[in-house]
């Protein structure tokens, strides 16, 4: 988070489940429209562009599913990439680097994402 960040308000806390369902939103990242997405594991949120690393397409095999059947991994259902849920990182599969992370508060029972030069809220 720089001097220039803002938090924009996200979800309830309670709406991230551990491993369950992701809860999505619209960014601009670096001047284009995207979809990102944040989970809860091991107790942590955290968030995501929803963008494999090995082609710039969305991960999700069904909507707003992200976590393999074992809770352990992202997995992006085209191309079977793993990722670490805490840190992006690829741990598997055909990829190039790791996820683009959003950095995440949770604080009162709510959940915002916060603002950088490269991400802004999405506008309609």
């Amino acid at each position: 988070m720089t001097a220039q960040s803002t938090l924009i308000p996200l979800c309830s806390s309670s709406d991230l489940q551990e491993g369950g369902l992701a809860v999505p939103f619209d960014v601009l990242y670096q001047g284009q429209s995207c979809w990102a997405f944040a989970i809860r594991f091991k107790g942590e949120v955290h968030a995501y562009l929803n963008r494999c690393s090995h082609v710039a397409m969305e991960m999700d095999f069904q909507a707003n599913r992200f976590f393999d059947t074992t809770g352990q991994w992202l997995i992006c259902a085209t191309h079977g990439a793993l990722y670490a849920p805490d840190t992006g990182r690829c741990m598997n599969g055909p990829c190039r680097g790791g996820l683009v992370k959003i950095s995440l508060s949770e604080q009162d029972g709510l959940v915002g994402w916060h603002t950088d030069p490269q991400l802004l809220p999405q506008t309609f």
